[in-house]
């Protein structure tokens, strides 16, 4: 009887644990779109973990090697979340691959999916790029959206000799993030919501502030534009100033948009201001 008894928090503490990683684990959907109208191909990159990730290879339309963009989506999305900045983007002049993310679209299942995880989608991205004859190794960026925003900031930190980055809507802090979850599901930060935050960072081996976008852009040498929606309820506009704000040079540039956090802010009706920004970061104008 006392062996029974000293089961039940084991078996409760191990109920809450996987009904931790059951409640926040991104819903899986498969793309139904493809990029109609543009050269693409299929692309099968590998990835951390003996996985491989499902993706869309746009080469530019102009000869040579030439600058390449990784396209990375958010949380429960897929590439063809991304879809609308390909046609543009593209008939910009660069070439794009376009990716789903471990446990997303039509890429590998894995134990999780989270911030760091999605970084490292990123950089085998890249690293599936800079083989290809037609890219120049020297000339990439990134666009990520919400989660794929704070991973592309995560990774441009850790590669100096990125061309840039543009973030679209992504939160400054994934505590705060998680923080308005848990108020939306009504579960309370003491005791139970902090539990929650300690068994996310200590399952994806990170501390939330070393991930944060607010303290990676300190470490961003890169171009990087901020695009958020002033309508945006899932991340409040202030936290993409927060990011400006904490950056250490001034080649950070805020584009504050009338849009909400899943149409990018509008992100098609300013076109022209991504467009101008890459062009001047990549020395194109």
């Amino acid at each position: 009887m006392a062996t029974e008894f000293l089961l039940v928090p084991v078996v409760a503490w191990w109920l809450l644990n996987r009904a931790i990683r059951f409640g926040l684990c991104a819903e899986r959907l498969p793309s139904a779109q493809e990029p109609d109208g543009l050269p693409w191909q299929m692309a099968r990159v590998p990835t951390r973990n003996g996985k491989h990730l499902s993706g869309w290879f746009i080469p530019a339309a102009r000869p040579g090697p030439g600058p390449a963009l990784v396209l990375m989506h958010g949380w429960g999305g897929n590439a063809q979340t991304m879809l609308p900045l390909a046609g543009p983007l593209h008939a910009a002049g660069y070439a794009l691959l376009l990716l789903d993310a471990r446990c997303h679209g039509g890429s590998d299942e894995d134990s999780f999916a989270s911030l760091p995880r999605f970084a490292e989608d990123i950089e085998a991205g890249l690293a599936w790029l800079e083989q290809r004859p037609e890219i120049d190794p020297a000339r990439l960026g990134l666009v990520g959206h919400s989660v794929g925003a704070g991973a592309a900031l995560l990774v441009a930190s850790r590669r100096p000799g990125l061309g840039a980055v543009v973030s679209l809507a992504a939160f400054a802090h994934p505590a705060t993030m998680m923080r308005r979850w848990l108020a939306s599901m009504h579960i309370p930060y003491w005791p139970l919501g902090a539990y929650v935050l300690a068994y996310v960072q200590r399952v994806i081996g990170h501390r939330f502030d070393d991930i944060a976008p607010c303290n990676t852009i300190r470490q961003l040498s890169c171009p990087v534009l901020l695009v958020h929606g002033l309508s945006d309820t899932t991340v409040p506009a202030a936290e993409a100033r927060q990011i400006l704000a904490a950056a250490c040079h001034d080649g950070v540039e805020l584009l504050e948009v009338a849009g909400t956090h899943d149409d990018f802010g509008d992100i098609e009706s300013h076109l022209p201001q991504l467009r101008d920004f890459l062009d001047r970061a990549f020395g194109r104008r």
